[in-house]
């Protein structure tokens, strides 16, 4: 049985099967980006792709993710290590303050813009309302959103 996590393949062990996705993650791959918050699916902090979903990792289990494709924060940044246009726009933005939600929001924000390239507002403020932050009161976060939009706009024009 295997899974694709950041890119990379992995075999999964029969025993892990039944472990909770957000603790394979974190102390079997040690990828510790996703972060673990209220554990019960309700904040938003454990927030990974699956198949470019945003879902809860603390509410599946490891085989929720046999044959398919886990996106954690440690790879959205490009392979040479220079942020992805997400994650800048938050740096831009401000919308980092403690940074506890950060990895669970740019990952929301990444499945949004990846189904809707120029989302409103309101369709931000849908993607992000799972997600909790108690620092940055979201405007910031929309308006990072908004602006990793233009800008993911802009890098896609120029490639062409």
């Amino acid at each position: 049985m295997k899974t694709i996590v950041n890119g990379r393949e992995y075999t999964v062990a029969e025993q892990s099967l039944d472990k909770s996705l957000v603790y394979w993650l974190r102390e079997d791959l040690g990828l510790t980006g996703t972060k673990i918050g209220c554990d019960i699916g309700v904040c938003g902090t454990c927030t990974i792709l699956l198949n470019m979903q945003a879902v809860r990792s603390c509410k599946l289990k490891v085989k929720d993710a046999i044959d398919k494709e886990i996106l954690t924060i440690e790879g959205v940044q490009a392979p040479d290590g220079s942020l992805h246009p997400i994650q800048q726009a938050f740096i831009d933005q401000g919308a980092i303050q403690c940074g506890f939600c950060t990895p669970g929001m740019v990952l929301s924000a990444l499945a949004l813009l990846s189904r809707n390239p120029n989302p409103s507002r309101i369709e931000i403020r849908k993607a992000i309302n799972a997600n909790l932050c108690r620092c940055t009161g979201y405007q910031q976060i929309i308006d990072a959103v908004e602006q990793a939009a233009r800008m993911m706009k802009t890098h896609s024009n120029t490639d062409k």
